[in-house]
């Protein structure tokens, strides 16, 4: 493999020690006047309990200043709405050098953005083929060449010795002229003859005498003649000389004709069995130049055409079974009746499901063969008929997105996919999963001039490769739509890229890479960011992985404990300095002087749901049960097909047999078991649990109404008639009329990221001055709303007992409204913090909290958990288990996608899958107690617990 990195592996820079960055009296957010000093060019993991301080600490102290730093740098223009960006609230930072923020954000929505164009992987793609790439013609399979005059001089030159040479080009009479008036034009170009019938005729002749009736071939202009000998450069000169004289004559085309063969074609047109080719260039391979992408779908690689999942909407039927929609009823089912009648005749298996047919069984069904007509054919005469309104009904019923028909969803017009390299065209490579394409570069054979060539080229591609394999993502394809990338994904992809850059003595933050990776791919990812490191960076990560704090050169625990308890440097130092600190939560839990303990008694079941025969994606035909009842795990490596098994099959089925609306389910054969025991699902996943910046965790669990409801009880309140709705920031009441309750304003910057300032009308407190003079023990509606979760409980509980008297006074209500946020870790998140603010792993504990607080009365709830376990420190898994088992023992069942160990440990059942990625994956390779999978030697999972 071919390393690209600056400084030699193994070998660290020389590191200046006063040279490290320091940051003194950082009081961002709960920050407790932080000084902390970051070594330079050190792997460095920042660690604490959710919401101790370490994003405001890395994030908004480090990482803002750096970026403000950099705006200082721009032109005045820019400036100007630069200045109102806000300085973090901390004294100095010394050394800080260009930052770099990685977050856990999916980047991108737009349908044309891919993993290759992410990774700048497509891009040098693009210049391979435009650059060593051959064209080749469908008709014939031949390279489509060009021939220049160095061609022509070649061919001269091999021939023997002796050799009669005439250079032609052919004889064409345009429009609007005559042969005569061709012939006079040539004589005043200085041509005298021409080559008729094999044998030379001056052209003068030819004017009086006329062209000869009976022709053997096309006439020809004699452009030179001469013998072969040893030619010396001024023959040369004068043959080159011909040539290009011929080509111009000839209009792009010119012949050689030795002694009496036959003339050898020579042309300077990309041209080959009378088709012309365009000549490879890299926006020929650009879906987002319209130059390149298909003209059909226009690069987008979907067109609205027939729906194959609407017209075969159930693949577990067979064709007899009624498989084929529109083949239905009495007169268009004579269609269905025709197919199967003649089935036996090409050994078709009309009883087969449609799931299991082959390719070329799929084939006939769609296109039918010469022994019977097939569903294009049925449309086809549908599309005839479409003056009568029935039939534009039946047409409009089995309409859909689907893919181009044109470029077969390759997005790039046809004459892009006639250039190959290596036999495969650049869509081809696209759909190869990474890590089976490092393999297909590593047995590339170029020419030695290909070779020259592509050399600079190659190496990135492979380098690239090497990164996205390294950091556990050699399962994705680069035709995967970016949008449709986990954060964890998105975050390492932008890793990838920013390891291909190469930038040196530059500040890299990272928040979470490990996150959605499997113990194993954390391995390499580490590798990764060492590399990182020896290229002369310094690299941040937020992490609460062990593996990754084993590793690091340096870490900063941060805490004690959260919010208005946390915001301090409990502890810093390497691996053993922080074991050895009895102050620090993680060195208690990394030594195991505290531990998440695995429970004595695991749960029986004896109620469960079975999946029969998924086949969606990577999955193998397999079978599996979900018991009931209990909290069940689903672990294996990344890509080994647990979302799609869970996601895309289970609990779609489960919601269309609820009749509830759902996409539509991935490949199975059967869903059994104890369904009906079911009263709802709930998917807790990491989506954002609002898209307004006024949404919020105390509006997400309906704690909001109780505050309201309190502050409107408040004497000065009833006095000014102010009612609930004056303190809510969603209605025109009592919200700030210029941010509508925002509490700030966006600025749209052109080319730079929007810039998001403080409202100056309310100064981000979001109501009206006379709304915020109501107070509630002394308290405003604003000061409630920047309180955290366990400042809230605190306040409203010890103002409850004060006050048990009034009958205005709901304190406890709201505390007990907000207690389930602090019993699943978020006793540090604001009150009033916006949603989209919150990270995917909060998100998802946002919800959960939602069903905690609501108690036993709502039936028998299956919740489906997604990697539940995001952003969370040992302490707080300790918390989120117990709050899964009291869903549990609520009678609910709870299933979790999850890599994290203390979670799978904890579990009652365990379902692994794998054993590898992608295709290698997709196969069940245990299923009972967690305890028994070290049994398994070929589970990665049983070795990590």
């Amino acid at each position: 493999m071919l390393k690209t990195t600056s400084v030699p592996p193994n070998k660290k820079m020389a590191i200046d020690r006063n040279d490290d960055i320091l940051i003194q009296g950082a009081r961002v957010h709960n920050l407790q006047n932080v000084t902390v000093t970051i070594p330079r060019n050190k792997l460095v993991v920042v660690t604490g309990v959710s919401g101790s301080g370490k994003s405001s600490l890395t994030i908004d102290t480090l990482f803002a200043e750096g970026q403000r730093r950099y705006a200082e740098s721009l032109s005045a223009y820019a400036r100007q709405f630069m200045q109102r960006m806000n300085k973090p609230d901390v004294d100095y930072i010394k050394g800080l050098c260009p930052a770099i923020a990685i977050e856990q954000k999916v980047i991108t929505r737009t349908p044309r953005s891919t993993v290759g164009s992410m990774t700048e992987l497509y891009d040098y793609l693009r210049l391979l083929f435009a650059r060593t790439g051959k064209t080749i013609s469908p008709i014939s399979g031949r390279e489509v060449k060009k021939d220049d005059v160095p061609d022509v001089v070649n061919a001269i030159q091999q021939s023997d010795d002796g050799t009669k040479i005439l250079i032609l080009a052919l004889f064409k009479s345009h429009a609007n002229r005559d042969v005569k008036e061709e012939l006079n034009i040539l004589l005043q170009k200085g041509f005298a003859r021409l080559y008729v019938n094999n044998a030379i005729v001056n052209i003068e002749d030819i004017i009086e005498e006329g062209l000869p009736k009976k022709m053997k071939h096309e006439a020809y202009i004699l452009i030179d003649r001469l013998i072969k000998k040893d030619f010396d450069e001024e023959d040369l000169h004068r043959i080159a000389d011909s040539a290009n004289t011929a080509f111009y004559e000839g209009e792009g085309t010119m012949f050689v004709q030795l002694n009496d063969d036959k003339p050898l074609k020579f042309s300077n047109k990309f041209e080959l069995d009378g088709i012309q080719f365009e000549e490879p260039v890299p926006n020929l391979f650009s879906f987002n130049n319209p130059f390149g992408a298909c003209p059909t779908c226009e690069g987008f690689s979907q067109v609205l055409g027939l729906d194959e999942d609407l017209i075969l909407p159930d693949k577990r039927l067979s064709v007899y079974e009624g498989a084929v929609s529109p083949w239905r009823g009495e007169k268009l089912g004579l269609w269905k009746d025709n197919f199967i009648h003649n089935a036996k005749k090409f050994d078709f298996p009309v009883h087969k499901p449609i799931m299991d047919l082959t390719e070329k069984q799929l084939k006939d069904l769609w296109q039918g063969n010469q022994y019977t007509e097939g569903i294009n054919d049925f449309f086809k005469e549908v599309e005839q008929n479409l003056y009568k309104v029935q039939y534009r009904v039946l047409l409009s019923r089995y309409r859909g997105r689907t893919l181009c028909t044109d470029c077969h969803g390759y997005r790039l017009r046809k004459e892009a996919l006639y250039v190959k390299v290596g036999g495969k065209h650049i869509g081809e490579l696209c759909e190869i999963p990474v890590k089976d394409l490092q393999v297909w570069f590593q047995k590339l054979q170029l020419s030695a001039f290909d070779e020259q060539v592509a050399k600079r080229i190659l190496i990135e591609i492979q380098h690239r490769i090497k990164t996205l394999i390294d950091v556990g993502l050699g399962y994705l394809t680069l035709n995967r739509l970016a949008n449709s990338l986990s954060g964890g994904e998105s975050q390492r992809i932008q890793l990838t890229r920013s390891l291909g850059s190469n930038l040196t003595n530059s500040l890299y933050i990272l928040d979470e890479p490990s996150i959605g990776l499997h113990s194993r791919d954390t391995e390499k990812l580490i590798v990764v960011l060492k590399e990182l490191r020896d290229l002369g960076n310094t690299v941040v990560v937020v992490e609460h992985d062990e593996l990754m704090m084993r590793e690091a050169d340096h870490i900063i625990d941060m805490g004690p404990f959260a919010s208005h308890l946390g915001g301090k440097v409990v502890a810093a130092g390497d691996y053993d300095a922080i074991i050895k600190n009895k102050q620090s939560l993680t060195g208690q839990y990394l030594s195991g002087a505290l531990t998440i303990d695995v429970p004595k008694v695991l749960r029986k079941w004896n109620e469960s749901i079975k999946i029969e025969g998924a086949k969606q994606n990577n999955l193998k035909d397999v079978t599996v049960e979900f018991p009931l009842h209990v909290l069940c795990a689903v672990s294996g490596v990344s890509g080994s097909g647990k979302t799609t098994l869970v996601k895309q099959i289970l609990y779609p089925a489960l919601q269309k047999i609820k009749g509830e609306p759902a996409d539509k389910p991935g490949l199975y054969r059967k869903i059994s078991g104890d369904i009906d025991s079911v009263t709802r699902l709930e998917m807790i996943d990491q989506n954002p649990i609002g898209k307004s910046s006024r949404s919020n965790p105390v509006t997400y669990i309906k704690a909001y109404d109780e505050i309201r409801e309190l502050f409107a009880n408040q004497p000065l309140a009833k006095i000014r008639g102010f009612m609930p709705k004056h303190f809510s920031f969603n209605v025109d009441a009592g919200r700030c009329d210029a941010c509508k309750g925002e509490g700030e304003q966006l600025v749209e910057m052109q080319f730079l990221a929007d810039v998001h300032l403080v409202c100056d009308v309310c100064n981000g407190k979001r109501f009206k001055e006379e709304v915020l003079e109501v107070q509630y023990k002394g308290k405003n509606i604003h000061d409630v709303l920047e309180m955290s979760v366990d400042e809230a409980i605190t306040f409203f509980v010890g103002n409850a007992e004060k006050s048990k008297t009034t009958s205005s006074d709901n304190g406890a209500d709201v505390a007990k409204k907000i207690q389930p946020l602090s019993d699943v870790g978020l006793g540090y998140v604001k009150l009033g913090q916006s949603s989209n603010t919150l990270s995917g792993g909060e998100a998802q504990r946002v919800k959960l909290a939602s069903f905690l607080g609501k108690g036993k009365a709502q039936g028998h709830i299956l919740f489906i958990f997604d990697e539940p376990t995001t952003g969370l420190h040992f302490h707080d898994i300790k918390k989120l288990l117990a709050s899964m088992n009291a869903l549990v023992e609520q009678g609910h069942s709870i299933l979790v996608i999850e890599h994290n160990t203390d979670v799978l440990k904890s579990a009652d059942w365990l379902i692994d899958l794998g054993p590898e990625a992608g295709d290698k994956g997709g196969n069940v390779v245990f299923a009972g107690k967690p305890a028994d999978i070290k049994k398994v030697k070929e589970s990665y999972t049983g070795k990590f617990l």
